[in-house]
């Protein structure tokens, strides 16, 4: 599959804030200036549309004419929310693909955000020219992730959530970022539980990459080097513009398509440490 289209709009709803941009498909570049409101109190349905309004307005890409992805914190089934993770319950089990369309008068792919996130760092980033499994974590409030396979995405695998043995909190609760932040670590203090989560995905999974996105992974030289692991571990190139660029990119492949992607050799050497 090819198309004509060189550029389309990202917009990335997260429980603090609501971000968009206009992308350059070919690059994964973002070719205006980052729009970014405040997510409203509660996140209802209605609250959340009109601010999406306001990012579109901004940008001056308010009409139908330039394609449009929508990257949302929720585990989406065929258009459908089916949890809410720092957005109103209202979101679980709504229509929100068909909510957002209605609203906007326009088409849009609508995904969630850990998984678009997965496909910015497999077109444009670290994950680009890798084969085999990558699994991206977000590392935020909580942990998001991203399952790819050879370029396919495995979507809402929802890996932050993966039990600890004998233990009633989840490995998001204990190892996301909000989790150093609330429990004042140090990076090193936070390296050791974030050194058990990545040990579990390794053991089920044997991926052949993993990258960290999310905001703190611009202070990925401050832990990751912490990390001893068979698998190569990496940070995402895009950061927090990766829900961004994703959500753009699937605006016109609806999927991730590897005829799509541009020419490359990988970034990274699968070499263990």
């Amino acid at each position: 599959m090819t198309t004509k289209t060189t550029r389309a709009v990202g917009v990335d709803i997260g429980g603090t804030g609501i971000k968009g941009a206009l992308v350059d498909l070919a690059h994964g570049d973002l070719l205006s200036d980052r729009v970014k409101v405040a997510t409203p109190p509660g996140a209802q349905p209605d609250d959340v549309l009109a601010a999406v309004r306001v990012v579109l307005e901004r940008l001056g890409v308010t009409d139908a004419d330039v394609p449009l992805g929508v990257a949302f914190p929720a585990i989406v089934r065929r258009g459908r929310t089916m949890s809410a993770a720092n957005v109103s319950e209202k979101w679980i089990g709504f229509e929100a693909e068909k909510f957002f369309e209605d609203g906007l008068g326009r088409e849009i792919h609508f995904a969630n955000d850990a998984d678009v996130a997965g496909v910015a760092e497999r077109r444009y980033g670290a994950a680009r020219g890798v084969d085999g499994l990558v699994i991206l974590t977000t590392l935020g409030t909580g942990i998001g992730t991203a399952m790819l396979y050879d370029g396919v995405l495995i979507p809402n695998s929802e890996l932050g959530h993966l039990q600890r043995a004998g233990k009633k909190k989840d490995f998001e609760a204990v190892a996301a970022y909000s989790a150093m932040e609330r429990d004042q670590l140090t990076f090193a203090e936070w390296a050791k539980r974030l050194q058990a989560y990545y040990e579990h995905l390794q053991f089920l999974f044997s991926p052949d990459l993993f990258v960290v996105g999310g905001g703190v992974s611009k202070h990925a030289d401050q832990f990751l080097p912490l990390l001893r692991l068979d698998t190569p571990i990496v940070p995402a190139v895009h950061r927090n513009n990766a829900g961004i660029i994703g959500a753009a990119a699937l605006a016109v492949a609806g999927e991730i398509d590897t005829e799509l992607l541009p020419e490359a050799t990988p970034l990274v050497e699968h070499a263990t440490r």
